[in-house]
């Protein structure tokens, strides 16, 4: 079973939200961060994926840095350029704007992880299709991705139906949820507090943040 890496995706520019989704606070330190410190109790190493005028930023905090070497691909080519870096690794990637994404969620994926197919990925809630950003591409999967590359399919969901993966059901659907516009937050604090006082009643108006 090859290494797991960490992939913290960082590089958006949370156009929708209209603020920066990766400084945004959760848990007591930019989201960026507070991933990056989760995928380190897990993973060999971490990194965290950003674009070009961000890496100086995250040297200063001590963070290792993957620059997005394939502009206007989005996540794709976020993965794809780990893939450049390390490419014997398997990458357990996280985006930020999945902000309930916790210690069991990851330890629940890679409980799950297979490494025979090319990725373990979890099954979104709002869909039931599988999520590639919250998943385990395996190394293989990098090679996938260049033939995917050069026929112009930067669709990461799309790439996972196409070929042999393993899903995994959320154990907590809330952890999947991702918030991508400025409406979603304070609806995500509610789903939050639902969750907990109803006893997992989820009534979630989120979709996927995959293609």
């Amino acid at each position: 079973m090859a290494p797991l890496y960490g992939l913290v995706l960082a590089g958006g520019k949370s156009q929708r939200m209209g603020i920066d989704k990766t400084k945004m606070n959760w848990h007591g330190k930019e989201q960026r961060y507070w991933l990056a410190d989760l995928l380190k109790q897990c993973c060999a190493d971490v990194f965290i994926s950003c674009r070009a005028e961000q890496v100086q930023e995250v040297k200063e905090h001590n963070y290792k840095t993957i620059k997005d070497e394939f502009d206007g691909t989005g996540t794709f080519g976020a993965i794809l350029s780990a893939y450049t870096v390390v490419p014997g690794a398997a990458w357990l990637v996280v985006a930020c704007d999945l902000p309930f994404v916790d210690r069991d969620t990851i330890q629940h994926l890679i409980k799950h992880r297979n490494a025979n197919v090319m990725a373990t990925a979890y099954q979104s809630p709002s869909d039931n299709l599988p999520e590639p950003l919250v998943a385990i591409w395996e190394p293989h999967a990098g090679r996938t991705l260049i033939e995917a590359f050069k026929q112009n399919n930067f669709c990461l969901r799309e790439i996972l139906l196409q070929h042999n993966i393993f899903v995994v059901p959320a154990a907590d659907p809330l952890s999947l949820i991702n918030v991508n516009y400025p409406e979603d937050v304070e609806t995500a604090k509610r789903e939050q507090s639902m969750w907990v006082n109803d006893g997992g009643n989820l009534d979630r108006p989120f979709k996927s943040g995959a293609c």
